[in-house]
């Protein structure tokens, strides 16, 4: 039963003090993905290069429609739902250390406007997003934004989380992203075509990790729990038989444990399923509580009773297979084939031009450049606006 107007500004009122609320629960899932270079560090790479789903109405910062912000860690879709039984008011702010906000929904303050590659590289260089007078609406219904044009943005409005009011808009969640340029807490490097070197940048152990392989539509995938800081898994043998549906299974269920509540576990793997299992070889970790609060620290004023946050770590292996297909894409000149690549093509290619003959080289870096640089023009041409906080 909705509550009236007067009772509805009572029951604001009694926690815009910032008092603790203690029947609040805040949860949220976010991802990491990162593209391994050979020693297993993080490689540079144009995060926001190629095409986006993202509707038109999420908020933009105008350096990222050009796709020119350099990286080696694109934080990805970022959600965050309030559960509570009774009307809240709340300010939410996210710093982002050694990274750059993007993009967001609903409006919001970002600070700082603008970045450089050079400037994010700065030790001290962090970013914030501030959602202020959030009025959290529980057992409220209401008409969110959807455009006729599809996007994964959609996925993560299925869990009962409650409703969002912030200013003109409303939403089932705060959502941000945004481009690091750090090491992720997780490496992974490719030892041999067969096993991956792993380790823990922080010493920690690595906990929970998923080796994943998609062949040709054949897919397999692992799950492994290292109780080391460091430790060398082998990569999962690719047969006939697809097994896409149980590592999508398993992918969920681990969300589970993690902390996500069920529903919001599936809509996680809904918005990043085609992304998560398409063509490649990649080691999914867990990022730890610790890691995350320290990249991503958050406040939310009233404090909750408990906060879950969930952050799944994507690092891309460049294997043989990969180097071969893209190399002779390139000498070929198979835009079709090098498309399948979208935003790693990049990395890739810089890999192979590392190994070429200076005879090779510049052929190949002209192919690169000219597979590209279409993409970057359809996305400019398809973000219609951009936001200055």
């Amino acid at each position: 039963m909705r509550c009236s107007l007067v009772l509805l500004l009572v029951m604001l009122a009694a926690f815009a003090a910032g008092d603790p609320v203690p029947d609040l629960v805040v949860h949220e899932w976010g991802t990491f993905t990162s593209i391994s270079g050979a020693d297993g560090r993080a490689v540079e790479w144009l995060p926001l290069d190629g095409p986006s789903d993202l509707p038109s109405f999420v908020d933009r910062s105008c350096f990222s429609l050009k796709g020119s912000l350099p990286g080696t860690v694109r934080m990805e879709t970022p959600v965050i739902y309030f559960y509570t039984p009774r009307p809240i008011l709340a300010n939410v702010r996210v710093g982002f250390r050694g990274g750059m906000v993007t993009e967001w929904f609903p409006p919001a303050a970002v600070t700082p406007s603008t970045a450089t590659g050079a400037g994010l590289h700065r030790r001290d260089f962090t970013s914030t997003i501030t959602w202020r007078d959030v009025t959290v609406l529980p057992g409220h219904d209401g008409a969110l934004r959807v455009e006729s044009a599809p996007s994964h943005y959609y996925a993560a409005r299925r869990t009962d989380a409650s409703l969002l009011n912030v200013g003109a808009e409303r939403e089932k969640f705060l959502f941000y992203r945004g481009v690091g340029a750090f090491q992720p807490p997780i490496l992974a490097a490719l030892a041999s075509d067969r096993t991956i070197a792993v380790t823990g940048a922080d010493g920690d152990d690595i906990g929970d990790v998923v080796v994943f392989q998609n062949r040709g539509g054949a897919i397999a995938s692992e799950l492994i729990h290292l109780m080391t800081a460091g430790s060398t898994v082998a990569l999962p043998a690719v047969s006939l038989r697809d097994e896409g549906a149980a590592a999508m299974t398993g992918l969920e269920a681990l969300l589970v444990s993690h902390g996500l509540y069920p529903a919001e576990a599936k809509a996680m793997i809904e918005t990043w399923r085609d992304s998560w299992f398409e063509e490649g070889t990649r080691l999914f970790y867990f990022a730890s509580r610790k890691a995350v609060d320290s990249t991503l620290p958050l406040a939310v004023d009233p404090a909750p009773r408990s906060i879950e946050r969930v952050f799944v770590g994507r690092i891309e292996l460049i294997d043989s297979r990969t180097i071969e297909t893209v190399k002779n894409a390139l000498i070929a000149n198979d835009r079709a084939t090098l498309s399948r690549f979208g935003r790693f093509l990049q990395p890739i290619g810089r890999r192979i031009l590392d190994s070429s003959t200076p005879a090779d080289r510049r052929q190949l870096d002209e192919r690169l450049r000219s597979a590209v640089t279409p993409w970057s023009a359809d996305r400019a041409a398809n973000l219609p606006r951009c936001t200055q906080s």
